[in-house]
């Protein structure tokens, strides 16, 4: 079962959800796809890491057969090519090498080099698999790493693999989700917590994806993210005390299931609905 974790900005609490989740049961991967801030790592803090270069594809121009017909600069969306002083000039660090380029060219005047953009970190800690993507600074996209991520012969080996997104909604978002099985949304309860959520909300119903809500940071008193969920009726898997204790175990780096029983009674009931409500939405889908 692939449980994707994701919110609308960073902050809210989706790696403290799926670091905590995917300790609290030894059968489970947890894959970092927040490739440009990984942080899953200093909690689990794996060992045995092997590591793996992550490389796309960048247009190389052979100047004596480049006629200048411009065909590849203007079909290039992201302006990575330029065509000035009779030369065809590749701005590397903003192609997406789409490959489109090499394809269109008439005169067959564009191949491909490999360029490294990252790599992938693959480590164990107390039974749960920590696979991690880091992306180099500057790189236009982290999409490539994250299809490798979840490529890796290692996800979904276990019973639950956890998927901890990027923030946000984009297509490096998008990509994280595709392959997943149930998504789970963290929001905080605030009117700036609700218009996140709402991004998330409108993005799991784009793919079509079973999904509820977990709220963290709650007090007593008014949550308008709850009340979101309610007018949009969406699930409401758990809520996250606002808990000092808590909050000071997270910024020490420790898994708070692994600290105190109280946590890892949380977190096993919250799994335990999780993988209900996947289960059931599974079985009314099919």
């Amino acid at each position: 079962m692939k449980i994707a974790v994701l919110s609308g900005k960073g902050g809210t609490g989706k790696t403290l959800v799926s670091v905590n989740l995917a300790a609290a049961t030894n059968e489970s991967v947890y894959i970092d796809c927040d490739v440009e801030e990984p942080n899953g790592h200093l909690f689990f803090k794996p060992y045995n890491v092997s590591k793996k270069n992550i490389s796309v594809k960048i247009p190389v121009a052979d100047e004596n057969l480049c006629i200048g017909c411009r065909k590849c600069v203007e079909f290039c969306k992201f302006n990575a090519l330029a065509y000035i002083n009779k030369k065809l000039i590749v701005f590397d660090e903003v192609c997406h090498s789409c490959g489109g380029c090499s394809l269109l060219c008439p005169e067959k005047a564009i191949t491909e080099r490999e360029k490294i953009i990252g790599e992938v970190q693959i480590g164990v800690s107390d039974g749960v698999t920590v696979i991690t993507g880091i992306l180099n600074t500057g790189e236009a996209s982290g999409v490539p790493i994250i299809k490798s991520l979840l490529d890796n012969e290692e996800a979904g080996k276990k019973v639950y693999t956890l998927i901890d997104c990027p923030p946000g909604s984009a297509c490096v978002v998008m990509e994280s989700i595709k392959e997943a099985d149930y998504c789970i949304l963290v929001a905080e309860p605030t009117l700036f917590g609700v218009h996140n959520l709402s991004m998330v909300y409108e993005l799991v119903r784009l793919f079509n994806k079973p999904f509820g809500a977990v709220l963290n940071k709650c007090l007593d008193g008014e949550n308008p993210s709850e009340k979101f969920c309610t007018d949009n009726n969406i699930k409401v898997l758990g809520k996250i005390p606002f808990d000092n204790e808590l909050g000071k175990i997270n910024s020490n780096a420790l898994i708070s299931v692994r600290e105190n029983e109280k946590y890892r009674e949380m977190f096993s009931s919250l799994l335990k609905i999780v993988a209900k409500e996947a289960e059931y939405e599974t079985a009314i889908n099919s």
